[in-house]
C-alpha cells in the first residue's frame, strides 16, 4: 500500500517533483565539483612540492654556511706555489664547489636515523660542477687565480657550470632521485658506489645532447651516463647526479653532506621528529614540506585558496538555498493536499502514517536529486579538469623558516626552491572520491529529510473537519 501511494502520488506530481529533484542536485553537484577542485589543488600542490624534495620526504636538513666561508672558489692557476702567472698563460680548471650550503658530517645522518620517530634517513651533496677556460690577461690575478667576472681582462675568460649532487646508494626510496622517473638506461645500482657513473636530467641530457653511454666531464674526470632521470616538474632538479662517495671525494669533502632527507614514522610524527633533530643537531636548519608549502605563489596558490574559502562558501550557501526550496515546496504541496490528508484522517489514518507517507515521498525525491547530484558532480569536475587553464607555481624563498646562518642563507626545502626559483605549470586535476560520492548520498537523504520532516509538520495540524468542509 505504502509503495504503490507512493508511486501513484509521485506520478501524480511529477513536475514538482522534478523540480524539487533538480533543485538539489544543483546543490549537490556544486559540493561535489568545489570538493573535487579542492582535492585537486592539494594534490598538484603536493606533486610540486614532491619533485622539489623527493617522494616520500618529510623534513630536510642543512647546515648554514659558517661566517666568513662565502668567498669563491680558488682554482690554483699558478700552480698553486703562490707566484702570479704570466700574462697569455691559457688555463683550464674544473673543479667541484659547494652550492651555498654548510656541510654536516656523514654522521649527522647516523644520529638522525636513530631518532624516535624517523623510519628513514639518506644524505646528499648538492655541489656545483664550474669550469673555467681561457688565457691569462695583462695584469692578471695574482695568488689564487682569476675567477669568472673578476676584474680586469676577464672578458678572456670563459666560464660555464651545472648542477651535481651526489646521491647515497643505499636509500634510493627517500632523497634527491626519489620522484624521478628513468626514461632511458637504468639507475644508480650498488656496485656504482665508487664508479664514475652518472644519472642525467633529461632536460639538461636534451641540452647537452647527452643519451645513455655518452661521457661528460665532472671535476676533470670522465663519467658515464648510464640513465636518464625526468623529476616531473623538476624546478629544483639537479643536472646531473653521481655516487656520493664520487661526489665526496671530488669535492674535498670526504664524510661530508650538506643535506639530510628524514621520513617520519607517520604524518602525524612530523612535528616531533623535527623537535628530535633540532634537538640532536642543534646548529642545524630543520625545514618541513609544509614551510616550504607556505613559499608556493602564483596562480596554483590563490587557486588553493579560492577552492578552500570562497568556493566552499559558495557551495554551502546554495546547498542551504537548496534544502530550503526543497522543504518550501513540499510544504507547499502539502498546502495544496488539505483535503486529501484530512479525508485520509477521517477515514482511519493516524498522524504518524500520514508523516511516514510524506517522509517516504521526500526522501524519493532526494535520492533522485542526489543520483543527478553525482552525475553533475562529475559533469562539473570533468569540465573543470578540461577547461581550467594551466596553472603556474612559483617556487622560491622569500624567507626561510629556519634561522639563517651567518652567511645568510637558508636550509632544507626553502634552499632547494632558492637553487632553482622560476615558475612551473601545472595542469588542474579534480578528481572525484568515494567520500565525496557517499556525502552526496548523505546530502541528498538529510535534503529529503529535511523537506519531509517540514512537510509532515505542516500535515499533522490539519483537521479532519476542517479539511472534509472543503470537499465539493
Amino acid at each position: 500500500m505504502f509503495v504503490t501511494y507512493l508511486r501513484r502520488e509521485l506520478r501524480r506530481r511529477m513536475r514538482q517533483a522534478i523540480f524539487i529533484a533538480l533543485g538539489l542536485a544543483l546543490g549537490i553537484g556544486l559540493v561535489i565539483t568545489v570538493v573535487a577542485a579542492s582535492a585537486g589543488v592539494s594534490a598538484t600542490q603536493s606533486t610540486v612540492l614532491h619533485s622539489l624534495y623527493g617522494v616520500g620526504t618529510d623534513v630536510t636538513v642543512s647546515q648554514p654556511p659558517a661566517a666568513g666561508s662565502g668567498g669563491g672558489p680558488h682554482f690554483r692557476i699558478g700552480g698553486g706555489s703562490g707566484s702570479q702567472p704570466k700574462s697569455g698563460t691559457s688555463f683550464n680548471r674544473d673543479v667541484l664547489i659547494g652550492a651555498g650550503l654548510g656541510t654536516l658530517k656523514s654522521s649527522s645522518v647516523t644520529t638522525v636515523a636513530g631518532l624516535k620517530d624517523v623510519s628513514a634517513t639518506a644524505g646528499a651533496l648538492a655541489l656545483s660542477d664550474v669550469q673555467l677556460s681561457g688565457t691569462i690577461p695583462s695584469g692578471g690575478s695574482g695568488g689564487g687565480g682569476p675567477a669568472a667576472g673578476s676584474g680586469g681582462g676577464s672578458s678572456s675568460i670563459k666560464s660555464s657550470s651545472f648542477s651535481v649532487t651526489g646521491v647515497d646508494l643505499a636509500t634510493g626510496s627517500l632523497g634527491p632521485l626519489s620522484s624521478g622517473t628513468i626514461t632511458s638506461g637504468r639507475n644508480f645500482s650498488a656496485a656504482d658506489s665508487t664508479a664514475n657513473v652518472a644519472v642525467v636530467d633529461s632536460n639538461y641530457a636534451k641540452s647537452q645532447n647527452l643519451k645513455t653511454g655518452s661521457t661528460f666531464s665532472v671535476a676533470g674526470k670522465k663519467f658515464t651516463v648510464v640513465g636518464i632521470v625526468k623529476v616531473a616538474q623538476a624546478s629544483s632538479a639537479a643536472n646531473a647526479y653521481i655516487p656520493l662517495a664520487r661526489a665526496q671525494s671530488l669535492a674535498g669533502m670526504s664524510n661530508e653532506v650538506n643535506t639530510i632527507y628524514v621520513s617520519a614514522a607517520s604524518a602525524s610524527d612530523i612535528p616531533a621528529v623535527s623537535g628530535e633533530i633540532s634537538a640532536a643537531l642543534p646548529k642545524a636548519t630543520v625545514t618541513t614540506s609544509a614551510n616550504l608549502a607556505s613559499e608556493v605563489t602564483g596562480s596554483l596558490s590563490s587557486a588553493s585558496s579560492l577552492a578552500n574559502n570562497l568556493g566552499r562558501w559558495l557551495a554551502v550557501a546554495v546547498l542551504v538555498a537548496a534544502f530550503c526550496l526543497a522543504s518550501l515546496l513540499t510544504v507547499s504541496a502539502v498546502s495544496r493536499r488539505v483535503r486529501e490528508f484530512g479525508t485520509l484522517k477521517a477515514l482511519g489514518w493516524r498522524s504518524r502514517r500520514i508523516i511516514r507517507q510524506i517522509m517516504g515521498e521526500a526522501l524519493a525525491i532526494g535520492l533522485v536529486g542526489g543520483a543527478a547530484g553525482v552525475a553533475l558532480g562529475f559533469g562539473g569536475a570533468a569540465l573543470v579538469q578540461a577547461l581550467a587553464p594551466p596553472m603556474t607555481a612559483t617556487t622560491q624563498a622569500s624567507g626561510s623558516t629556519g634561522a639563517a646562518g651567518p652567511g645568510g642563507a637558508g636550509g632544507g626545502f626553502a634552499h632547494a626552491a632558492a637553487s632553482a626559483t622560476h615558475t612551473v605549470s601545472v595542469h588542474l586535476t579534480a578528481p572525484v572520491t568515494l567520500d565525496a560520492v557517499a556525502a552526496a548520498v548523505a546530502l541528498a537523504l538529510a535534503g529529503g529529510l529535511i523537506a519531509g520532516s517540514f512537510g509532515g509538520w505542516r500535515a499533522v495540524r490539519l483537521r479532519p473537519a476542517a479539511a472534509l468542509a472543503r470537499v465539493e
